[in-house]
């Protein structure tokens, strides 16, 4: 599968992207916990080239190779804090809203938010809606694994 284009996005979007991932940094999320919600995200969507970069970047932020294998069935393992289960499922609910699933419900909303204060969940949210924002231009243009940005 051939990529469709090599630069999909202006330096203009670059710099705005840029900010909102400071912002995103900002909201005082464990970056082990941002990585996951972009993993688990980009697992749903099929985005490999998120998939791939999601993974490396947890690595270099300290991941473990067993957790990492374990993303995609969080809830089926022993290897995930509450705040993380929490935040997760935030990400799984807010990422699948198609075709009448209910996204994100009260009790999805209320199991984040005893974990994560306002400017926390602020953050998880941008974070995870940036992550399917991406997940979508990748499968667009058929982004390959493995590129470095």
């Amino acid at each position: 599968m051939a990529v469709r284009m090599e630069t999909p996005v202006s330096p203009d979007v670059m710099t705005a992207v840029q900010h909102l991932i400071k912002a995103v940094h900002a909201g005082g999320v464990d970056p082990l916990v941002l990585e996951l919600v972009h993993l688990r995200a980009s697992q749903i969507n099929g985005c490999s080239t998120c998939v791939h970069a999601g993974v490396a970047s947890a690595k270099r932020h300290g991941e473990t190779e067993e957790r990492l294998h374990q993303v995609a069935a969080w809830r089926e393992t022993p290897f995930f804090s509450e705040p993380e289960r929490a935040a997760l499922a935030l990400a799984e609910a807010a990422t699948r809203i198609q075709d009448g699933a209910p996204g994100v419900t009260d009790a999805v909303w209320e199991a984040a938010s005893a974990h994560f204060d306002e400017k926390q969940l602020a953050s998880l949210t941008l974070h995870i809606a940036m992550t399917n924002f991406f997940n979508r231009v990748n499968h667009t243009i058929r982004e390959q694994a493995g590129k470095t940005w």
